[in-house]
């Protein structure tokens, strides 16, 4: 028997104080950059357990303009962007290809935070995007090789077997190049820092670029 949704819904607890921990966020504290303020964050969460931090939202629009939206890894964050992989073919490649624009957001509940960037992507060289595959795990390769992302699937048992190919030359060459992979870094106009609050007085750190650095601004929530 399905569940009343309306009821479940109700009955779900937000940031429930037997499993998160609300902490102050001071502004006036914070870097003049959004870099260096996310990477103490993204290690609070690390620290504090939550579940694969460094997974992200990351939301695309077609060339129609219409949005799309889906968890993906982050690969990297520095001076370049925030950095992501996918096939070219994929249909997050499409939209990019089309639209080279992008938003992400991370959420941590286990702190009440969410971190959102946005900005223009661009992809990086190709030798980049391979160095990078290459750095991972088998099964990353594995994965890659396996190609096809987001086309249509005749059948679970051909993706096995396409699958079992790609393990087993992701293990015989670890070298093997995925033509396809593509790393994208994508350059924050605007990264929002949300640190959740008991009372609902929610704070709301905005870095908006403005020339060479960054504007601060406080939103309200």
């Amino acid at each position: 028997m399905e569940p009343d949704l309306h009821a479940l819904l109700r009955s779900l607890r937000v940031w429930d104080p037997a499993v998160t921990d609300l902490r102050p966020f001071d502004v006036e504290r914070a870097p003049a950059e959004p870099l260096p303020l996310f990477a103490r964050w993204l290690g609070d969460a690390a620290a504090a357990g939550q579940p694969e931090p460094h997974t992200m939202s990351l939301a695309t629009a077609d060339a129609d303009g219409l949005p799309d939206v889906r968890i993906v890894m982050l690969h990297g964050a520095d001076e370049r962007g925030w950095s992501f992989a996918t096939h070219a073919h994929s249909r997050k490649g499409g939209h990019l290809a089309a639209r080279p624009y992008a938003a992400l957001t991370f959420y941590w509940p286990v702190l009440g935070r969410q971190v959102r960037v946005r900005g223009p992507v661009t992809a990086a060289p190709p030798e980049e995007a391979q160095a990078d595959l290459h750095a991972r795990s088998t099964g990353a390769l594995a994965s890659a090789l396996t190609g096809r992302q987001s086309a249509v699937l005749a059948s679970p048992e051909e993706l096995a077997l396409a699958s079992e190919a790609a393990w087993e030359e992701a293990r015989r060459a670890p070298d093997t190049p995925a033509p396809s992979w593509t790393l994208y870094h994508l350059v924050p106009e605007e990264t929002e820092f949300f640190q959740g609050d008991a009372d609902r007085r929610h704070v709301r750190l905005r870095y908006r670029r403005e020339g060479e650095g960054w504007v601060r601004e406080l939103l309200w929530p």
